[in-house]
């Protein structure tokens, strides 16, 4: 088969379009012949050795897609071959050959049906982001439990995967939504999709901004994609009992943190990692996220889909940031 190859921790500019023998499914795996994956942060960050996981190489990127089942090993029925499924949280594209290939191997607790009325594009891009952004939502207390309606939630790098995918989330919750974008054009979207405030995170007076936009209220939850700078403002926006839920650090280093920022209004501050789904918890997610989009008539969003010989176009378009997610078609 045709596989994107990464032979070296030197970044995604070094993959490689190669051919490698076809995987074989044992028991309780599917063998899928990909139609549709998507790009991911974490792909790039794994492609620089930035990541907590050490695959033997050469290794193929790539979390999320969508594809047609070929082979079912033993032990599988919950699918049969013929049908096209998505791909739920697994060890795919991270410990074990990913999805930017054109078969992969799955663990049948890792697929799910396409939802109906959704387009294989839709499906293809949406559980990493939409189970990173339940997580982060929900995580706070134990069950895992929605915040309380008219809470105000605050997203940075809104208008990326995990950002639209916690906007959209959060208006199913009636939750208010502030979302900073440096985009004009990207803020415009947001609000389209629902956003209540829309502010740009590179304005000086962007506390000021916020404040007197949500004023008397305060922020009750952020989800935190961007860390870097952004988050001392962040941290200052937030009310008694802020929490703030890190997805990322697409900013860098937080520059001269001061923990006392925390003390006072008692700040909490934790990270997401869809990681700790096991396969059923991913899936009891997954149908709540699938019910609340279709209830509210809302999809995944799709920024761009490259042909599979364009995958490095693809993780270029990644890194300018995308509005929603950025698509490899496999196949036709």
């Amino acid at each position: 088969m045709r596989a994107w190859l990464m032979d070296s921790a030197e970044g995604v500019e070094r993959l490689r379009l190669g051919e490698v023998a076809d995987p074989r499914p044992g028991p309780t795996q599917v063998l899928l012949r990909m139609r549709v994956a998507a790009l991911n942060p974490a792909d790039a960050f794994l492609a620089r050795g930035m990541y907590p996981a050490k695959p033997p190489l050469p290794h193929i990127l790539g979390r999320d897609g969508v594809g047609d089942v070929v082979t079912a090993g033993p032990g599988v029925d919950n699918v049969r071959v013929g049908e096209t499924v998505g791909i739920l949280r697994c060890e795919v594209g991270v410990d074990v050959w990913g999805t930017l290939a054109e078969h992969v191997v799955v663990p049948m607790e890792s697929v799910t049906r396409v939802p109906p009325g959704w387009s294989l594009e839709e499906m293809a891009g949406a559980p990493l982001v939409f189970l990173t952004a339940w997580q982060a939502l929900t995580q706070w207390h134990d069950p895992p439990t929605p915040p309380p309606a008219g809470s105000v939630l605050l997203l940075t790098g809104a208008s990326g995967g995990v950002g639209i995918a916690s906007l959209l989330l959060g208006k199913s919750m009636n939750l208010t939504v502030v979302a900073l974008s440096r985009s004009a054009e990207k803020g415009a979207r947001l609000k389209l999709l629902g956003a209540n405030v829309v502010c740009d995170p590179t304005d000086s007076n962007l506390v000021d901004a916020v404040k007197a936009a949500i004023s008397p209220r305060r922020v009750d939850l952020a989800v935190d994609s961007v860390g870097g700078a952004l988050l001392t403002q962040v941290i200052a926006l937030l009310g008694y009992g802020g929490r703030i839920s890190v997805v990322g650090r697409g900013g860098g280093t937080v520059p001269d943190f001061n923990t006392a920022s925390l003390l006072f209004r008692r700040i909490r501050i934790g990270g997401v990692s869809i990681g700790d789904y096991t396969g059923r918890a991913a899936h009891t997610a997954w149908r709540e996220i699938v019910n609340r989009l279709d209830a509210m008539g809302q999809r995944p969003q799709v920024d761009t889909i490259v042909p599979f010989e364009d995958v490095k176009a693809g993780f270029v378009r990644l890194a300018q940031g995308p509005m929603g997610k950025v698509l490899v078609r496999v196949a036709g």
